[in-house]
């Protein structure tokens, strides 16, 4: 029987028990955590000089965590939003192990105890309609690969899709009837629909009549039939963006990636006048707050509601008179 508080067995019942048979969580997220978990006792070997195997609860304390957050972010260069989700990873184990281990509590109590980091928000980037367009006039349709490219290009400008939700489409995803759709699972195992434009329709429809690649089952893909990478799909597209930069010189200055796609496709719907709630249903987002950051971008609309506004009208001017020296102090902070 092994030691109470070895790490190993713990680990072992956290993924295939709590993970896996109780919560069924999707693939993805099994290897974000793996992940995390993999980072977290590399780092404890180096820095306790002990296997992976042979650790126990004791040498994963709130000082050896903390200090594995902060060598994320010192040594790999990772973003707080990283480092938080690291952290997420790690509190989930603890939770589990506070049931399963708990003369352990004071030293769980305290790992919860460590706070995710605040961050700057990002504004969203997204692309405009010619900028979109020059893209899509990159691939060689003269090409399977070409064809290929520009579908699936097409398809997430105008869905949204997320990169993992495309490379993972199957060709009976697509259905082209009445109402015609694309249907995905997202996060969280949500399914979603998603209805397609005439143009897309067509471009799908075309592309359905290619000859599958050693009869693939998958939407998009590779040369050999498998299913294209996330790497291998951020690779072209960064190709055909240095193609397009010539004929749209604003890409320049752009970093685009799958995502911004995405980006691009919700700000297409908010300057269409479609709702914020619409548009989360649309992408698949779990709260609308989420989708409510492209309000935040959307600059021609804070312009619209500024010119709604009356102006201002001045008063006289005020005759300056020096505050209080303490008060000033404190403004000047």
């Amino acid at each position: 029987m092994k030691p109470s508080g070895n790490v190993a067995p713990l680990i072992e019942r956290y993924f295939t028990e709590r993970l896996m048979r109780q919560r069924n969580v999707s693939p993805n997220t099994i290897a974000s955590y793996r992940d995390t978990f993999r980072l977290l006792f590399k780092f404890a070997q180096a820095r306790l000089r002990k296997p992976p195997s042979a650790l126990v609860l004791d040498d994963l304390d709130a000082p050896c965590v903390s200090a594995f957050l902060a060598d994320l972010e010192a040594q790999r260069g990772v973003s707080v939003r990283t480092r938080n989700l690291r952290l997420t990873a790690i509190r989930s184990f603890f939770r589990f192990i506070s049931y399963e281990e708990p003369a352990h509590g004071a030293l769980i109590q305290r790992v919860l105890a460590i706070p995710s980091k605040r961050h700057d928000k990002r504004q969203v980037y997204f692309l405009t309609r010619p900028e979109i367009e020059a893209i899509l006039n990159a691939p060689d349709r003269a090409t399977w690969l070409g064809r290929r490219d520009h579908t699936l290009l097409q398809l997430a400008a105008q869905t949204g899709l997320r990169l993992s939700e495309l490379i993972n489409l199957d060709r009976d995803a697509i259905h082209l009837g009445a109402g015609a759709h694309v249907r995905c699972i997202g996060k969280g195992r949500k399914e979603r629909c998603t209805p397609l434009t005439l143009q897309m329709r067509v471009a799908l429809q075309a592309w359905l009549k290619e000859p599958a690649r050693r009869s693939a089952s998958a939407l998009f893909p590779n040369l050999h039939g498998g299913r294209l990478s996330a790497d291998s799909v951020q690779a072209f597209l960064a190709k055909y963006v240095r193609a397009a930069t010539e004929a749209c010189p604003s890409l320049a200055s752009k970093r685009v990636s799958p995502h911004v796609l995405r980006h691009s496709a919700a700000m297409e719907l908010l300057q269409a006048g479609v709702d914020c709630s619409v548009i989360a249903l649309w992408l698949g987002h779990e709260s609308i707050e989420t989708t409510q950051t492209y309000l935040h971008a959307h600059l021609s609309l804070k312009e619209a509601a500024l010119a709604k506004l009356a102006p201002y009208e001045p008063d006289k001017p005020i005759r300056f008179r020096a505050g209080d020296r303490l008060l000033a102090f404190l403004e000047a902070l």
